[in-house]
């Protein structure tokens, strides 16, 4: 039985305090979708304005961490009429199990959506063994 919501927009979410900065500003955390296939787990992030050269990727002991900055960018002579778009930094953590190829992982980053992929070990993967006749 699939549950149905009703689409709404979400409001960015600050986090409380994902460790201690070294910035100041607002951290996010990124809304993410996950999605697995016979051969791997899809993670799509919302980094809306993240732009490649200011997006992280890391992974040590089995912890993921996605961290992205955003920045202004203004021109001198601007005035502020008005200033919905909080800006700040993204930041989100995944423990990966056993399961994933940690070492063939690859990304995209197209219009503000972060895309990994992570790809299961051989041993993990669904496998059809043959029955032979005597």
């Amino acid at each position: 039985m699939v549950a149905t919501q009703e689409l709404k927009p979400q409001e960015k979410i600050e986090v409380a305090t994902p460790a201690e900065q070294t910035k100041p500003g607002p951290v996010f955390t990124p809304k993410v979708d996950i999605f697995e296939t016979e051969k791997e787990i899809i993670l799509l992030a919302d980094v809306p304005a993240v732009k490649a050269h200011d997006l992280g990727i890391d992974l040590k002991d089995n912890i993921l961490t996605l961290a992205g900055e955003v920045k202004t960018e203004r021109t001198s002579g601007e005035e502020e009429v008005l200033n919905e778009y909080q800006v700040g930094s993204y930041y989100r953590q995944f423990t990966l199990t056993e399961m994933i190829d940690q070492s063939k992982i690859n990304d995209s980053l197209n219009n503000g959506v972060l895309r990994l992929a992570l790809p299961k070990i051989e041993k993990a993967l669904p496998r059809r063994i043959k029955v032979n006749m005597n």
